[in-house]
């Protein structure tokens, strides 16, 4: 089959023919129908992150059930489902204490599976390698949805909504008549923002560096959009009362936004980094300011979500028109254009590049 395969940092990936093993004991194969192209597959190929090559990248994606291994109950042939890259254990610590998204068996950037055409072992992103035509996986890694749900919406629920949204409702737990500002404006951070309305916020600032992402804040829900820009925190500040917002959120992943965010938030309120960085970017506040401003800073992996409870939640949503995803997916091609894609989120154009293999 195709797959969308990094061989090294810096060097673009390419569609290679490789082999997946056929579905072993509780696994199932699943055809992909629709893939989104996520920033943290940009991370695994421009050295934010450091995986083990070849690997194939993806890990946001929806599709059919088309061949189960042996003991498998969780679905059948024909089903339709959303991948999970961070299937829970329900077996350890955390997953026993109601933090899934924690779980320690769950969750590694890559797994060894399949081989190259070539022979060469191959790895496969977050145990899925969803940017490719197909994927084996473990069926506790495919979550079933209704068939009507359109491809493309049910890849989103994978991960930028599941993420955004569970970090507006379950990590932050935003009210109504709260302010919130969202920092970085690609495919979760307009989940954030979509969500932040839903929830009843007053005012939901959007945040970007690019002011094209001016009108994809207006269609998700942003009250105001600014420019991330040496006055920010100012302009926060002058429509807030001169406070500061109630929720800051970090969709970046970067020192200089988090650093943004607690400058944004006010005192007592909270900050909550959505954005996955690199290990060695470090984020300096001052012991002083920690204590003055009492406020809260903390991660939402995940969207502090339990997929299997929660992406069947949000699929109804999208069949009953109470979630909107179209303002998420501005792009769209086959995988030989992903390449693409990538320049494109690298230049901070867009939001979410949705791929049909």
């Amino acid at each position: 089959m195709r797959a969308l395969v990094a061989r090294a940092v810096g060097e673009p990936p390419r569609v290679e023919e490789v082999a997946l093993p056929a579905p072993g004991p509780g696994e199932v194969r699943v055809d992909v129908r629709a893939a989104g192209v996520c920033h943290s597959d940009l991370s695994m190929v421009d050295g934010t992150l450091a995986p083990p090559y070849p690997l194939v990248l993806g890990h946001e994606a929806a599709g059919v059930v088309v061949e189960a291994g042996e003991g498998v109950s969780r679905v059948a042939p024909g089903a339709h489902v959303v991948l999970n890259w961070a299937p829970p254990c329900r077996r350890c610590w955390y997953c026993g204490h109601g933090e899934p998204w924690l779980c320690e068996r769950s969750g590694s950037p890559a797994a060894a599976r399949g081989n190259t055409a070539a022979g060469e072992p191959l790895h496969v992103t977050l145990g899925l390698g969803a940017l490719a035509e197909a994927v084996v996986v473990p069926q506790e890694a495919v979550i079933p949805v209704p068939a009507e749900l359109p491809f493309e919406a049910a890849a989103l629920l994978g991960c930028a909504v599941l993420t955004g949204v569970g970090a507006v409702r379950r990590t932050a737990r935003v009210a109504a008549g709260e302010s919130v500002a969202v920092i970085g404006l690609g495919g979760v951070g307009l989940s954030v923002v979509s969500a932040a309305r839903a929830a009843g916020a007053e005012q939901v600032l959007a945040v970007d560096v690019s002011p094209a992402k001016a009108g994809l804040a207006a269609a998700a829900g942003a009250t105001d959009f600014l420019l991330a820009d040496d006055s920010l925190t100012r302009a926060i500040r002058e429509r807030t009362g001169g406070r500061g917002v109630d929720h800051a959120i970090e969709c970046v992943g970067r020192s200089a936004t988090i650093r943004t965010a607690w400058r944004a938030a006010r005192r007592g309120g909270q900050v909550i980094v959505v954005g996955m960085g690199a290990k060695d970017d470090v984020v300096g506040l001052g012991a002083l300011d920690i204590f003055h401003s009492a406020r809260t800073l903390r991660s939402s992996v995940y969207g502090s979500s339990d997929p299997d409870r929660d992406v069947p939640e949000l699929a109804r949503a999208v069949l009953d028109g109470t979630l909107d995803l179209a303002p998420l997916i501005t792009d769209r091609c086959d995988l030989d254009s992903v390449a693409a894609a990538f320049d494109r989120m690298a230049r901070g154009e867009g939001a979410r590049t949705v791929v049909r293999p």
